[in-house]
């Protein structure tokens, strides 16, 4: 009889699971398989990087995918100019669930000429979320400026890649997403770095908007939600990320948190990491380390409040001062550690506090378009509305169709498509009044008129590159 009761025990401890309730005493574990992993850009070229600088792929401006396993090291081959500060990011992204340990676990990220000579710091990214897994992403800079010595000189560099980890982490390889964006010269003189005292480090108040607007967070950088100064909602469950972005001008900061509720379920365990928030800048740059805070049944809060956005920044030795050096979308990622099933088995509300703070000021004085290192009014209205650059897309807030490479050019082809709807209804109407016989149709052509220098487009050569194909808003990093 012990045995049948202790079988009968099993069974309804796994029906509970799977039902997912809780018998006293059990712990419940998010299930990982069915939270969404990270969404690549879809037109993000797939790359096999190689152990040798001698055969390295090359890396072109835009996105590129590739795959990396604990311990490797990979090469890819770049060709740079003399005069644009390039910035190559990399986002590994193990599927959540994946078990990896904090620290010990990373990236690392730098850029070597043809003699090896490092062109700067490298770029580290490592978990620290008590043994979750979520996307984390940096970048390394091949910077040019008076004040530097290596690396200024036109040629071959390569950017290195290399995964280390513990032997007990999970074995498969890792997704990565490489990007290599540039940044344009300047007409002057640089900006000099902010003196010491310039700006409060003094954090505000948060915002306290009475209600509460939804946003919709994405998977990573090319999906991520938009949002805009004010109080909004999302859901989210234990083991995911959710990422959102926001447009930040020259001479504003950011004053954020990230919110969870008191649990429902009465428990009171203590998870000392348990929401977590981190920030990226433009072209994928970690704003500091992200911010891990811990829960106990009570309402918590992740907060962060950056430096203001100056291109002095650079100049700045610490991490979260120097990355805040240009204007455009900044990226907030959200995790919930997959320990928190304990309390919101099913997910709970979050919520996010968003304050863009002082007023935007002119830029430094690109010699080209600023690209993604703007903020446009299109920008603001997406965020405003709560829009993905999608769903701008579909509603119009993209005035003018003219890069290429959104949606696998699905947007192009909608208004094309238009277009010849459109042609062919005159030329019947024509036919029609004349009595004539059929007359051939203009040929449809992808190429869009130019817009002003103010508001170029992020193409896949980046910012600094001068594209054929112009228009008025300009796509997010991935499109």
């Amino acid at each position: 009889m012990f045995h049948v009761k202790q079988g009968r025990r099993a069974v309804a401890v796994l029906a509970a699971l799977a039902a997912g309730t809780a018998l006293p005493g059990t712990v419940l574990v998010a299930r990982a398989e069915s939270l969404p992993g990270y969404r690549t850009a879809s037109g993000a070229t797939e790359v096999r990087g190689t152990s040798s600088a001698a055969d390295a792929p090359q890396l072109t401006p835009g996105l590129h995918t590739d795959a990396i396993k604990r311990g490797e090291q990979k090469y890819y081959a770049v060709t740079l100019d003399a005069k644009h500060t390039a910035y190559f990011s990399a986002v590994a992204a193990p599927r959540p669930g994946t078990k990896v340990e904090d620290y010990k676990d990373k990236l690392t990220i730098s850029i070597q000429d043809s003699s090896g000579t490092s062109c700067g710091p490298d770029a580290t990214p490592s978990f620290s979320g008590g043994g979750m897994a979520y996307p984390i992403a940096d970048y390394a800079v091949r910077r040019i400026g008076a004040d530097r010595t290596e690396c200024q000189k036109a040629g071959p560099y390569y950017v290195v890649v290399k995964r280390e980890g513990s032997a007990t982490s999970g074995p498969d390889p890792w997704p990565i997403e490489l990007n290599h964006l540039d940044e344009p010269p300047l007409k002057g003189v640089a900006p000099a770095r902010p003196a010491p005292g310039s700006w409060s480090t003094a954090t505000p108040a948060p915002r306290t908007d009475p209600t509460k607007r939804t946003a919709r967070g994405g998977t990573g950088f090319n999906d991520a939600g938009s949002v805009a100064p004010g109080v909004w909602k999302d859901h989210i469950k234990p083991g995911e990320t959710r990422f959102y972005r926001v447009p930040v001008d020259w001479g504003q900061r950011l004053n954020l948190s990230a919110e969870l509720p008191n649990a429902s379920s009465g428990a009171t365990d203590f998870l000392p990491s348990a929401l977590g928030l981190a920030v990226y800048n433009p072209a994928r740059g970690a704003v500091g380390a992200p911010k891990f805070v811990p829960y106990e049944g009570k309402p918590a809060v992740a907060p962060v409040f950056t430096a203001p956005v100056d291109y002095g920044n650079r100049l700045n030795p610490t991490d979260s001062v120097n990355a805040m050096r240009f204007a455009g979308w900044y990226y907030l990622a959200v995790s919930l550690s997959p320990n928190t099933a304990r309390f919101f088995s099913k997910g709970t509300e979050l919520t996010l506090r968003v304050d863009v703070r002082g007023a935007a000021k002119a830029g430094p004085g690109y010699a080209e378009p600023a690209g993604a290192f703007s903020v446009t009014p299109e920008d603001q209205e997406m965020a405003r509305n709560g829009q993905t650059a999608e769903e701008a897309a579909k509603s119009g807030t993209l005035t003018t169709v003219g890069y290429a490479g959104i949606g696998a050019g699905s947007v192009l082809l909608a208004g094309l498509g238009a277009w010849t709807l459109t042609a062919r209804r005159s030329a019947a109407r024509a036919l029609a009044g004349s009595g004539t016989g059929p007359v051939p149709l203009p040929q449809a052509t992808t190429q869009a008129t130019p817009s002003s220098p103010s508001t170029q487009p992020t193409q896949p050569g980046g910012p600094g590159q001068q594209q054929p194909h112009q228009q008025q808003f300009r796509p997010p990093q991935g499109w």
